[in-house]
C-alpha cells in the first residue's frame, strides 16, 4: 500500500550559491543570540539526567518530533543514553508508547541547546538530524542547518553524525558545508531503510515512492571551531 506525500519543490537546481559565504560568516562571527530561559532550564535538567549516567555513551536525537525516533534509538542502543530534543510541546506529548529508561525527551530550542551542550563539554558518540527540514525556497537558506549561524556548533560537538531527508539538495549542502568548515569530505547517497524506519517522515516518504537521502560522517570533537567567549 502506498501513500501520497508532496515532493519537495524548489527553484534551486543544486546547492545554494551563497552557501560558502554563509558558512564562512558563521565561522568568523559566532552566534551571540541570548539563550532562551526555557531552553536553559531544559538543558540543566537534561545535563543533570545525563550526569547520573556518565558511564553510558551519549546519543543526541536533534529535532526528534514526536519522539518515536528517540524511543527506537534507545532500544537499538540499550547501553547508550538518548536525549531527544524538539521545540514543540504538542509533538513531544503525543503517545508513542513507554519511554525506555535510557531515553529522555526535552522541549527546547535546538539553536540554544546545541550551544549550551558545546559550552558544557558534551561529546555525543552519535548525533542524529532526522527531521527533513528542507525550507526549499532559495531565500530560506539561513533556515537550513547548513546555512544557519549555529552550524559550527553542530560540527564542533563531534561524534558520528547522521542526517536524513527526502530532499537531496539539502543533504548535499550539508556535505559542502562540512568540507568548508572542517575540511572533511563526505558522500551523499540514496538509501533504503533496511534496518527499519526511525521516523514517521521517512516511512511516509518511502511509501510514497520518494527517494531518501543520507549523509553519515564521523567528526572529531572540536570546541575551538566555535569560540564561545
Amino acid at each position: 500500500m502506498s501513500d501520497t506525500s508532496r515532493r519537495v519543490s524548489s527553484a534551486q537546481a543544486g546547492p545554494h550559491q551563497d552557501l560558502a559565504r554563509r558558512v564562512d560568516r558563521a565561522l568568523q562571527h559566532p552566534l551571540r543570540k541570548p539563550v532562551a530561559e526555557h531552553t536553559r532550564h531544559a538543558f540543566e535538567h537534561a545535563d543533570g539526567w545525563r550526569r547520573q549516567r556518565l558511564a553510558a555513551p551519549l546519543i543526541i536525537d536533534a529535532g526528534c518530533g514526536v519522539g518515536l525516533s528517540t524511543r527506537r534509538l534507545a532500544r537499538r542502543f540499550p547501553d547508550s543514553v538518548v536525549i531527544g530534543i524538539d521545540r514543540s510541546a504538542d509533538r513531544l506529548s503525543r503517545n508513542h508508547g513507554e519511554l525506555p529508561d535510557n531515553a529522555l525527551l526535552v522541549r527546547a530550542d535546538l539553536v540554544d541547546f546545541w550551544r549550551l551542550a558545546l559550552a558544557e563539554g558534551w561529546q555525543p558518540q552519535r548525533h542524529y538530524l532526522l527531521y527533513p527540514n528542507p525550507y526549499p525556497k532559495p531565500g530560506h537558506l539561513k533556515m537550513r542547518w547548513a546555512g544557519h549561524p549555529v552550524f559550527p556548533a553542530i560540527v564542533a560537538l563531534g561524534g558520528r553524525l547522521e542526517l536524513r531527508s527526502n530532499w537531496q539538495i539539502y543533504v548535499e549542502e550539508f556535505a559542502q558545508a562540512l568540507y568548508q568548515a572542517a575540511g572533511i569530505e563526505v558522500g551523499v547517497g540514496e538509501y533504503q531503510p533496511e534496518d527499519g524506519f526511525l521516523t514517521p517522515f521517512e516511512e511516509k516518504y518511502h511509501r510514497s515512492g520518494q527517494p531518501l537521502w543520507r549523509l553519515v560522517v564521523t567528526l572529531p570533537y572540536r570546541p575551538a571551531l566555535l569560540p564561545l567567549a
